[in-house]
């Protein structure tokens, strides 16, 4: 036993020895020396100004890649890379283009390479991106709430209704809240996998969604659990708001970024939608708390503010430039939280009424039922 340590410590100097045998000593160079290089380039981040197109730029490759030229619409334009037009793996950059785009066209933009290799982006609708002012903040944030604390609030009305139902009723709520999270989950991961998409292959933009995901959902068990019992009420109340206030700060995000590309008639729609369909959540929330002592009003407060607030800062930031890996990983802490309060709410259904409770009819209805009041209402966004 007193050796034991030996053989943990002689496979770390092995993997040691082959590692730095590979990187620096190079093996494998003389295979791919008559190789051209490997070159990738993504356009992250477009921000528009007047006379002035902005692009945050990322790059990868088996070596440094240098932007040589950029052409807009056709023609060459004189631009500037900050830090530096070299960019070496996974390195990002600013790029500035003088240019009198005209707003509500669609641009197309072409960069070129030291190389020869040419990525090319669109500018799909040319807007400015709204102004950061006192006025404009104010109103941003109004959107956030309503998008947010005012349907979640509306919601959590239900609550002497929901304490008040039998015993078979108060299950398919507790069942319905179910439906109305899985349809949640689905929906957070679905959007987070679609940003993951947009990155750059190294960045592993999809894997990173399904990391964060699985990372979350386990630490929030084990922050639920740490006292050696499941949450219950009031405890179950709060994870179930935290993770539609996650879910929300991705709603928040879509609606920014409507209001950031001008498209105003599309994000009044989207914000019309989803307080129709978040007040569905504010009836998920009350479900546990109907099934314990009744809280205090400030409790109700909390949880609105929970799941709401975080739509106003989804808001905020969809405004700006937002980078799709950063997006993408807030995605899936979104849907991890939301996972979380799933399993745990299936877990107290178990625990009331044992495990054939949520597949008995009542159950099934109520999941059932939550996913397609859930579809109905996604239907208006």
């Amino acid at each position: 036993m007193s050796r034991g340590w030996i053989w943990i410590v002689l496979p770390a100097i092995a993997m040691t020895a082959v590692l730095a045998f590979l990187l620096i000593g190079r093996p494998l160079d003389p295979l791919t020396d008559s190789s051209p290089p490997v070159e990738e380039l993504a356009v992250e981040t477009v921000d528009l100004t007047p006379g002035m197109i902005s692009l945050g730029i990322r790059a990868d490759g088996s070596q440094a890649l240098t932007l040589a030229q950029v052409q807009v619409d056709g023609a060459w334009r004189i631009f500037t890379v900050t830090p530096s037009p070299t960019l070496g793996r996974l390195n990002s950059a600013r790029v500035d283009i003088p240019y009198p785009w005209i707003e509500g066209e669609t641009h197309h933009i072409l960069l070129l390479t030291s190389t020869g290799v040419s990525f090319e982006h669109t500018i799909d609708v040319a807007v400015p991106r709204p102004e950061r002012d006192g006025a404009n903040l104010l109103r941003l944030g109004l959107v956030g709430v309503l998008l947010g604390i005012v349907p979640v609030a509306i919601g959590l009305l239900a609550y002497p209704a929901i304490r008040a139902a039998r015993p078979d009723a108060l299950r398919f709520m507790l069942a319905l809240t179910i439906g109305l999270l899985l349809f949640l989950f689905i929906d957070t991961l679905g959007e987070g996998l679609e940003l993951g998409a947009e990155t750059l292959g190294r960045l592993r933009g999809t894997s990173v969604v399904w990391i964060s995901m699985a990372v979350t959902a386990i630490a929030l068990l084990a922050v639920g659990r740490r006292g050696g019992k499941a949450p219950e009420g009031r405890g179950l109340a709060f994870f179930i708001a935290l993770g539609i206030g996650l879910h929300n700060l991705g709603e928040g995000l879509v609606v920014g970024a409507a209001l950031a590309t001008g498209a105003a008639a599309l994000a009044s729609f989207l914000v019309v939608g989803f307080v129709v369909h978040n007040v569905t959540e504010g009836i998920g929330i009350a479900a546990p708390l109907a099934t314990g002592k009744r809280p205090p009003m400030t409790t109700f407060f909390g949880l609105a503010a929970l799941a709401g607030f975080p739509a106003i800062a989804g808001v905020l930031l969809g405004t700006g430039a937002i980078n799709p890996y950063w997006a993408a990983l807030a995605f899936g802490v979104g849907a991890g939280a939301i996972l979380q309060v799933i399993i745990e709410v299936a877990a107290f259904m178990t625990r009331q009424g044992g495990s054939g409770r949520l597949l008995a009819p009542t159950g099934a209805a109520g999941v059932v039922t939550g996913l397609v009041v859930m579809y109905a209402t996604a239907l208006l966004v």
